[in-house]
């Protein structure tokens, strides 16, 4: 007697179901709060994740300024932009980047560990990075989520 056919799961974006998770960055390693943002963001943490399917659910980090690194990075560590233009190549190293614009970094870190195309940039508008301890997102009762 033949086995009967097992249907691969596939979600949908209307019954995913979303929650929001909140990480506290203060002396946490930035990689490694980097990937567990990046992992939920994009849905991999649960059974029903669909490549194709927006599955991830809503990542708050405070705290960023706090972010931790090891060895030499926070000195020897550089950001690199280029505007288009002969000499317009703008070199700026981590602990320069942490004062100046201290969420920018870890945006960085999880929006380069995202894939890019449509799904991507639908998946990045769930992150929110707050340099401080204080954030607006209470009504959505995030979370906790220890690195």
């Amino acid at each position: 007697m033949p086995t009967p056919i097992q249907k691969t799961y596939m979600a949908k974006d209307s019954t995913v179901e979303r929650k929001c998770y909140l990480i506290d960055a203060k002396d946490k390693v930035l990689g490694r709060v980097a990937t567990k943002a990046a992992v939920i963001l994009r849905g991999k943490h649960k059974p029903t994740f669909t490549p194709h399917v927006d599955t991830g659910d809503m990542v708050v980090i405070i705290n960023a300024e706090k972010v931790f690194v090891t060895g030499n990075k926070m000195h020897q560590k550089e950001y690199q932009r280029y505007s288009g233009y002969h000499g317009g190549q703008k070199i700026m190293k981590l602990d320069e980047m942490l004062k100046r614009a201290p969420t920018q970094v870890l945006r960085l870190a999880i929006n380069r560990m995202i894939p890019s195309g449509p799904l991507g940039n639908k998946v990045k508008t769930k992150l929110k990075i707050y340099a401080g301890e204080n954030h607006p997102h209470e009504a959505q009762k995030p979370i906790p989520l220890e690195i």
